[in-house]
């Protein structure tokens, strides 16, 4: 079960929890395995925060009971943190890299509870970590594969967030990899995330200029780009299954994030008793989990309009990512606005 305690609520559902937990001491309540995540938008979004809700939702299959707190805004971040550590929940996520300051403003006072930034990239010893998959091999791939599938040797990438570590990764590393394979890489930025319509204006000025196939990392605002590439006959790369629904023949693939296996991971060893004050980073390299995955389809990684010797090529750069041979580390500069 999920409880969800509204951002003006939080304290009086606090006290509700308490009163209605007769029988139990303290003690039993903060031993029970509880996680809990903070949202900054709402968790009906149909986006990014909807994600995070179902990333506390995938927790509960290793015996943690769930809470959410929707919209939280900055100004609250360190207290909504604070009340649910105080309730005894072993673990607390804040649904992006902005919960870190708060986190480790508050940690020092819940020495045995787990706090994670999901897809932040900075961590606090002992307890506040940050979570992400490797952005810079995922764009790296996207590169590689806009560059063999473009017959104008133009690509492009749609972005918001500039200069947002994760964003830098990927956005640089598809110019680094879609250069290096032959093609000219323009980036444009959106001020927007959840804006498609900002996100399709974007995208045709870049099929205008030339791109026949088109990236991005955004929330809500995918779904523009991935509709502007439909209308324009151009080949694109998405974030989900429901882009491939919108073009299935000009999809070429997604990368489907993996959050329940990182967070799971996590927190089965939270359980166990360890504490971990890092950035988490799961990749080609890590072993256990990738993190996510490029795929078409529950059971394709690549569309129709992929070639076989193409889709090698790509997999075979996941191959280098794993051993180790092939290393990739974008800079501001590769990510730049603009050609």
């Amino acid at each position: 079960m999920t409880r969800m305690i509204s951002r003006g609520r939080r304290l009086s559902a606090a006290t509700a929890i308490l009163m209605l937990s007769t029988g139990l001491s303290l003690a039993s309540a903060q031993a029970e395995d509880k996680a809990a995540i903070l949202l900054p938008g709402s968790a009906n979004d149909q986006s990014w925060n909807a994600l995070g809700y179902a990333i506390v939702k995938s927790l509960e299959p290793h015996g943690f009971k769930t809470a959410y707190t929707e919209n939280v805004a900055d100004a609250d971040e360190a207290e909504a943190v604070r009340d649910y550590a105080s309730q005894g929940y072993g673990i607390v996520l804040g649904h992006s890299g902005r919960f870190v300051s708060a986190m480790q403003r508050v940690a020092p006072d819940f020495p045995k509870t787990q706090f994670i930034a999901v897809s932040g990239n900075e961590g606090a010893e002992p307890n506040v970590m940050s979570i992400d998959y490797n952005n810079a091999q995922f764009g790296c791939q996207l590169g590689l594969l806009a560059a063999k599938m473009s017959k104008t040797h133009k690509v492009g990438g749609i972005y918001g967030l500039q200069g947002v570590p994760n964003i830098t990764a990927q956005a640089g590393a598809f110019r680094l990899c879609a250069t290096k394979a032959g093609a000219a890489v323009t980036i444009l930025y959106i001020k927007d995330m959840e804006d498609a319509a900002q996100a399709k204006e974007a995208a045709f000025s870049l099929i205008g200029n030339g791109a026949d196939v088109l990236t991005g990392k955004l929330n809500a605002a995918e779904a523009g780009l991935v509709q502007a590439a439909k209308e324009k006959k151009v080949y694109v790369t998405g974030r989900g299954f429901d882009q491939t629904a919108i073009a299935p023949d000009l999809v070429l693939t997604n990368i489907v994030e993996d959050w329940p296996s990182m967070i799971g991971s996590t927190a089965d060893q939270v359980k166990a008793g360890k504490l971990f004050g890092s950035f988490v980073q799961y990749g080609y390299d890590s072993g256990k989990t990738t993190g996510a995955s490029l795929k078409y389809s529950a059971d394709k990684a690549f569309g129709p309009a992929v070639p076989e010797a193409v889709a090698k090529e790509v997999d075979a750069m996941a191959a280098d990512f794993a051993s180790g041979t092939l290393k990739i580390t974008p800079t501001e500069q590769d990510a730049r606005s603009g050609s």
